[in-house]
């Protein structure tokens, strides 16, 4: 049986942010799925909900801060034991100061550090094709 007709299929989308070569990461809090782990901000959509929809809601609810949301960086699906994620990384750029409103960590991490920090497995994709010098603007946003 395939995970869509589980119901564990999970479609997430993920804001790429960037400042003068420092990309923003928050953590994922203890008790959650993969607590602990540094994440690129962002969430599950919600059924009818587009990937910019999504982005806006949750870079709100998370970081207090409206976002505007560029072209698609990289998508990828990864496979957990208990679910199936798809993953869909955005170019965002922020209006505003990220403030953490739900008591999580937040960091704006050097390109070259990214890998030295803890990361779910299904990001590692998207780790290695910024730490290899994709830049935020290498395209045009959407």
């Amino acid at each position: 049986m395939t995970a869509e007709r589980e119901g564990r299929l999970l479609v997430v989308v993920a804001a790429v942010v960037e400042r003068a070569d420092r990309i923003l990461v928050t953590e994922r809090p203890s008790g959650t799925h993969l607590g602990g782990y540094w994440e690129f901000p962002g969430g599950k959509t919600e059924p009818g909900e587009t990937h910019q929809q999504c982005l806006e809601r949750e870079m709100r609810e998370e970081l207090g801060v409206v976002v505007v949301v560029g072209g698609e960086l990289l998508s990828t699906r990864f496979d957990y034991p208990d679910r199936t994620v798809e993953l869909h990384f955005r170019r965002c750029v922020l209006g505003g100061e990220p403030t953490p409103m739900l008591g999580q960590r937040m960091r704006w991490v050097p390109r070259s550090e990214l890998g030295t920090l803890r990361f779910p497995p299904a990001d590692r994709e998207l780790i290695n094709l910024l730490a290899s010098g994709v830049s935020q603007h290498d395209d045009d946003a959407e």
